[in-house]
């Protein structure tokens, strides 16, 4: 008799997943090193980073799935909402249930046993799995999420695991720290004083778009490029403010094309989790220009942290970014652009501009009709191959 980890595996491996995304649960350290054995294995640090490149690896034609704990939905619940159905992208999610069977952490309790009616309130598809006569359950969730593209929760509770004898987490010793340099800070220029504004910026990159896939923050960001240069290689945000990165480092995973990332500095702060989980992998195919204006451009120009403090090319070196730079001019932002792309690297342009918006009007397709106009696009133009990260 197979337990019910390796049992997991094998229903994961028969509805085709081939990506999976996973944070760690107590309960299911003895799943966890078996995922990274039978599947491509993408570590997270935060659940709603997961939900990005989840989506973006499905508009690349893969099948992905996420494995976390259940108290990281309450993380992830806007964006299930806001990328995910409102986008019709589909989603698995085994969700390691606490809270609910012997519990002995009494801070999991008061999410944990309203789980099931926060996720019926939000429109979220459910299945309770607590034993392994309802493990098929999780087939049919994966199927349910593909067949009508949206996310489908399995709640599975620590019952499932409690008959198991798989040893699988005393095999995998823990991981030591390995010495290494100190952040490379000398090569950073300082912080120059704007001198175009984001438009400005977008627009002067019309000349340089042709193969590359594009994915745009949302907001402002995304209008004014869909006003500049419209294409269905643009995949446009319209929800889920800092899963622009995630998504563009998703897609990359699974083409061999050139992919940028067109982020604004509030979305960079919202979620720093991204540019750590995409220096950890280093996909060479991945560009992320990111347009900092110093506030939040598309809400009434509030200020961020960029203004006086916080430096993004000194963020992005901290998480493993080798080839970064900093640029003021349109003409040098073109420039690195092309430079980096032949580098086959993965990179990051800090990009000081202006504040201040375009009266462009709003994005005239559906988030749905954005997805399936982005997807099929690369389904009939690219052929999907893998990069090695």
């Amino acid at each position: 008799m197979i337990h019910a980890e390796q049992h997991v595996i094998q229903i994961m491996e028969q509805a085709g997943i081939n990506f999976v995304a996973t944070l760690p649960c107590d309960r299911t350290k003895n799943l966890l090193p078996l995922i990274g054995k039978s599947f491509e294995e993408i570590e997270l640090t935060r659940e709603e980073d997961g939900l990005g490149i989840c989506a973006g690896a499905w508009l690349s034609n893969a099948r992905p799935m996420m494995i976390i704990q259940s108290s990281g939905l309450g993380n992830m619940l806007g964006a299930l909402a806001s990328l995910n159905v409102a986008s019709a992208i589909p989603i698995p999610v085994l969700a390691s249930w606490r809270g609910v069977y012997k519990e002995g952490i009494d801070s999991q309790i008061p999410f944990g046993k309203h789980l099931p009616a926060i996720l019926e309130g939000a429109g979220i598809h459910y299945s309770i799995i607590d034993k392994t006569e309802t493990l098929f359950l999780l087939s049919e969730a994966i199927q349910d999420a593909f067949k009508h593209c949206r996310p489908h929760v399995a709640l599975v509770s620590p019952k499932l695991w409690e008959a198991s004898s798989c040893t699988a987490w005393q095999e995998n010793p823990p991981p030591v720290i390995q010495a290494r340099p100190a952040t490379d800070t000398e090569s950073l220029l300082p912080i120059p004083q704007p001198e175009m504004t984001r438009y400005e910026a977008i627009s002067s990159l019309g000349n340089l778009l042709d193969h590359q896939i594009i994915v745009a923050n949302l907001g402002v960001p995304s209008k004014e490029l869909f006003a500049v240069y419209d294409r269905p290689l643009n995949y446009y945000m319209m929800g889920s403010m800092g899963l622009a990165s995630s998504i563009g480092f998703g897609i990359s995973r699974f083409t061999n094309k050139n992919v940028i990332v067109l982020e604004g500095d509030g979305s960079i702060l919202m979620n720093p989790n991204a540019l750590i989980t995409i220096g950890q992998y280093q996909p060479c195919n991945l560009t992320i220009v990111v347009m900092d204006n110093a506030c939040y451009g598309s809400t009434g120009s509030q200020r961020t942290y960029t203004q006086k403090k916080m430096d993004l090319e000194f963020l992005a070196r901290a998480c493993g970014f080798k080839n970064t730079a900093r640029v003021c001019k349109a003409g040098d932002l073109n420039q690195k652009i092309q430079e980096f792309e032949q580098q086959r690297e993965l990179s990051l342009i800090h990009v000081i501009i202006k504040p201040g918006n375009s009266s462009c009007p709003n994005i005239s397709l559906t988030p749905a009709e954005i997805t399936k106009r982005f997807k099929a696009c690369l389904e009939n133009r690219f052929s999907q191959q893998a990069v090695s990260f």
